[in-house]
């Protein structure tokens, strides 16, 4: 598996993110709206790793994606409660076109995370709506646990530099673009 490292993402997000740099891009506008006409993401992430969601939400919007992040909508709740959970389980199922674990050590281990997936995989998969980016750590240390590996998984392409692939569990491979676009 040619996982990526947060290194690797971060300087992607970087390059791409322009002159506005990296800091409080999911933060400037708590508003969501999933527009018609563009594919939208639900980002299932760890809280912890705030930095990498920003990187994430560069990385899908220029590919011409939206991307819902829990934590920037204004309409969930202070804290959490059953309000949160029935929200966020409506933006997997219903709003949200496509679902992808940000797979990180902090989210392989959060509970919110593993529940997130496990609302996701009855009505995503089957679909071939749902993926997992693995992120490892800058020395190359991932955790993820064996469930993850009946799902598909961005990567960065062994061919093409700049460029990423979704590869399945049965081998086969197709560009992230063409995932994005069904």
């Amino acid at each position: 598996m040619a996982i990526l490292n947060k290194q690797e993402f971060e300087s992607n997000a970087r390059s791409k993110a322009g002159f506005r740099g990296l800091r409080g891009i999911v933060s400037e506008n708590r508003a969501y709206t999933k527009s018609a006409s563009v594919t939208s993401i639900f980002l299932s992430h760890s809280h912890h790793d705030k930095a990498i969601v920003e990187q994430a939400k560069i990385f899908f919007e220029n590919l011409g994606i939206s991307i819902y992040v829990d934590w920037a909508d204004q309409t969930m709740p202070e804290r959490t409660n059953g309000i949160t959970a029935q929200k966020i389980k409506n933006q997997i199922i219903s709003i949200n076109d496509k679902f992808v674990l940000l797979a990180t050590n902090n989210a392989v281990a959060s509970k919110w995370c593993n529940w997130e997936v496990g609302i996701a995989d009855p009505f995503k998969l089957p679909n071939k709506k749902m993926a997992i980016l693995p992120l490892a750590e800058n020395n190359g240390t991932w955790n993820g646990n064996e469930y993850l590996q009946i799902y598909p998984r961005i990567e960065k392409s062994s061919i093409y530099s700049n460029s990423y692939n979704v590869i399945y569990p049965d081998g086969s491979i197709e560009s992230i673009l063409t995932w994005l676009r069904k």
